[in-house]
């Protein structure tokens, strides 16, 4: 009698989806405003005085922005997209904190390596994401050189590094206004307006059906019992 109720009930299970908007654009958008406001000091635009206002941007404005893109990209399944916001919200954070806490303009060797590992944990979501979406791959590994570029300008002084990932990071704002600006549009009119770079898996999730949405959620974390 008991073994026998363990099929029907496995096959009363139900799993709730809740529909929720696309967290890519205002995780991009935060993005965008920490690497130009850390761009505006790198090719001299603003004193290297304004170091704390900066951190002050860091800490306010990116890190919100972006770890809350994280937590809905994990509500939505895309663990690529939420773990790429989640070492970048994370970097952010960490750069913040230091550039606040240190005198106006130093370098830190812990910024420094931390931005280096940061450069390569970012092409984990962006290999792991597959090339369906190479407009948000595009804005992930852009992120990653620029973080290279800081990096190692955090470690040497050089200068030529330092102006170098400020125009990276003139960039990757450019290119990251670009993208929420299109995956905005995107999300609101249920179709790809402005190009976004969705390919073969990519371009299945606007225009799929149902089934092929939800085929194997059975075995996604947070249903099946392990991660």
């Amino acid at each position: 009698m008991g073994a026998g109720a363990e099929p029907v009930a496995a096959s009363r299970t139900v799993v709730q989806l809740r529909p929720v908007a696309s967290a890519l654009p205002m995780g991009f958008l935060g993005l965008a405003g920490g690497t130009f406001v850390l761009a505006g000091m790198q090719v001299h635009w603003i004193s290297a005085e304004q170091s704390h206002p900066v951190a002050f941007v860091l800490l306010a404005f990116v890190f919100p922005l972006q770890s809350l893109a994280s937590v809905f990209g994990f509500l939505c399944r895309d663990v690529a997209v939420a773990t790429g916001m989640a070492v970048l919200s994370g970097t952010w954070l960490a750069l913040g904190l230091i550039t606040l806490t240190g005198p106006p303009g130093a370098r830190s060797g812990a910024a420094g390596l931390l931005l280096l590992l940061a450069a390569v944990a970012l092409w984990v979501p962006v290999t792991a994401g597959g090339s369906g979406r190479l407009l948000v791959a595009a804005v992930i590994a852009v992120a990653s050189v620029r973080f290279a570029a800081t990096g190692v300008y955090e470690l040497t002084g050089a200068e030529g590094w330092k102006h170098t990932a400020g125009v990276i990071g003139l960039v990757l704002a450019a290119v990251a206004v670009y993208a929420a600006f299109a995956l905005a549009v995107e999300d609101q009119h249920r179709r790809t307006v402005l190009p976004t770079g969705r390919r073969a898996a990519g371009a299945g999730v606007l225009d799929g059906d149902w089934g092929h949405q939800t085929d194997r959620i059975v075995r996604e974390a947070g249903v099946r019992r392990q991660l």
